[in-house]
């Protein structure tokens, strides 16, 4: 699903070079933040309320849990400027879900939640320096 999204401040990294973005300088980790914020955001406008953000334990770090009222809801957000490196949803790969799935599972314990339905998503956000931009929600990846 691809979801129109309103014109929002200007890009994090105008002006600066592909090359810079792409080492993981402070533009792209900003990207990243304003990615995840707009997915947070997405979310509640789909009805669903999000229990945590980049929740962090030594294994690693959760981008977004929500819950439909049913159901936790994992999502993995993966934010682009360009397309030079792809879908930003295939940098989700198998060994990235087995982690989730663990992750997951810590989160579970850390905040004492019994036996739940899990679904895991991916949100992937094309915010190019210029132009629109792109939201697309997969739901269920495994």
């Amino acid at each position: 699903m691809s979801v129109a999204v309103p014109v929002l401040p200007p890009h994090p990294a105008v002006g600066q070079s592909s090359e810079r973005r792409a080492r993981g300088s402070a533009a792209s980790a900003a990207l990243g933040r304003r990615g995840e914020a707009l997915a947070a955001q997405y979310l509640e406008s789909q009805g669903l309320v999000v229990l945590s953000r980049n929740w962090r334990c030594r294994e690693g770090e959760l981008d977004l849990v929500a819950t439909d009222g049913v159901r936790l809801v994992v999502c993995e957000v993966k934010t682009r400027s360009s397309d030079w490196q792809g879908d930003p949803a295939q940098a989700v790969d198998r060994a990235k879900l087995r982690r989730l799935r663990r992750l997951a599972g810590r989160w579970l314990t850390t905040f004492r939640v019994g036996w739940c339905e899990i679904r895991f998503d991916v949100i992937a956000v094309h915010w190019p320096p210029s132009g629109p931009i792109r939201l697309r929600h997969r739901r269920g990846v495994s």
